[in-house]
């Protein structure tokens, strides 16, 4: 162990066996020499964005700078998550000669984790690498626990694989530069972990959601470590999502669907997610679980978020339809939905009345109608 990483105590361990990894969370990461001793190989490359470049990936470079790391600078963008990038991202790789035993870096969002996680569990059937998240919602949810993809025009995160990444090193100072709208769909996924299983942070969050709105370093540090600590759990109790992990998809049936259906270019995933949350609670109380109550609970803490929770008005009823069956969570032609029992109790659903389904995704076009006649 390093002199930095040692005084760098990780905050929390995903605990798989001999495929568990450490997770850092704090301020003033970058650059600190933690990240250089995760690499122990003498090939390392950094995959980022033309967004991100500018911001830290001088103080990645400089850090890994004994190791004259490869850097490939890929467009901003969820749509840019897709098989053609990602075989030009392998393609610069073989180029360089990289072997089996080199290191990849993901420095960026959710999409860039996504591809290079992807990348790294392709390239000569496995490699090693590490997620240096940037956003509030690659830090709390897609850095951690080893889902990599790309998005296919018929499906979000349809090509894929389960890889665990070496180390997660999650500099809060980076969500100082995230404009206010990126916050907000990190938010989205922040305020899930409250919903699915952890009702104290939901009451946290009711309490703290403007400080983090507002930027407060503190605020925001224990919303990453409590949602990390919740990630963590979940995914060492099910690695590959044969059970309890599905329960982390809350929203995103629903979420996906608006995602695909707007090619991958409208609503950012975690305003998406916020939707597909409010139409999980709606349907909730539907089926005769979830209180009124708490599903105006829910409603309310998204929209103090700053994040939508109608269904944009392109995306039709039978866009629904269509993409939701598609999703990954279906199985046999049966659509299986994550709804709540209460707020902290989430459940799988393989049974929701076609009917009651229809309803909603009929009434959804309604709110935003409703909301602006009150």
């Amino acid at each position: 162990m390093s002199q930095t990483e040692s005084q760098c105590s990780p905050a929390l361990n995903v605990d798989l066996g001999a495929r568990s990894y450490p997770i850092y969370i704090g301020p003033g990461l970058l650059g600190s020499g933690l990240l250089r001793s995760h690499v122990p190989s003498s090939q390392v490359a950094i995959v980022t964005n033309e967004t991100i470049r500018p911001l830290y990936g001088e103080r990645v470079a400089r850090e890994l700078a004994d190791l004259q790391p490869l850097e490939i600078v890929l467009p901003d963008g969820e749509r840019y998550k897709n098989l053609d990038v990602f075989n030009d991202v392998l393609s610069r790789l073989l180029e360089r000669g990289f072997s089996r035993s080199c290191t990849l870096v993901a420095l960026g969002g959710g999409v860039i984790g996504d591809l290079c996680g992807f990348v790294a569990a392709s390239y000569m059937r496995g490699v090693r690498f590490i997620q240096v998240p940037t956003t509030l919602l690659s830090q709390v949810d897609s850095s951690v626990g080893g889902k990599t993809a790309v998005n296919h025009a018929l499906g979000k995160n349809m090509i894929g694989a389960f890889h665990q990444p070496s180390a997660v090193i999650a500099d809060i100072g980076t969500l100082d530069t995230l404009p206010a709208r990126e916050v907000a769909a990190g938010l989205a996924e922040v305020i899930k972990y409250g919903l699915i299983r952890d009702p104290a942070f939901f009451a946290w969050l009711e309490e703290h959601m403007e400080s983090l709105v507002a930027g407060d370093p503190a605020a925001r540090i224990h919303a990453v470590r409590q949602s990390c600590i919740n990630k963590a759990a979940v995914v060492a109790a099910d690695e590959t999502e044969q059970g309890v992990r599905a329960l982390l998809n809350l929203g995103h049936t629903f979420g996906h669907a608006i995602e695909t259906a707007q090619s991958y270019q409208g609503l950012l995933h975690g305003e998406a997610v916020a939707v597909g949350m409010r139409m999980a609670a709606e349907l909730s109380c539907r089926m005769g679980h979830l209180v009124a109550a708490d599903c105006q609970r829910i409603i309310r803490l998204l929209e103090r978020a700053g994040l939508p929770v109608d269904p944009p008005e392109d995306v039709t009823v039978t866009s629904f339809q269509e993409l939701m069956l598609r999703d990954k969570k279906t199985v046999d032609g049966n659509l299986r939905l994550i709804l709540l029992r209460s707020i902290g109790e989430a459940y799988v659903c393989a049974d929701v009345p076609a009917v009651k389904l229809q309803a909603l995704l009929e009434d959804a076009g309604s709110w935003r109608r409703g909301a602006a006649n009150g």
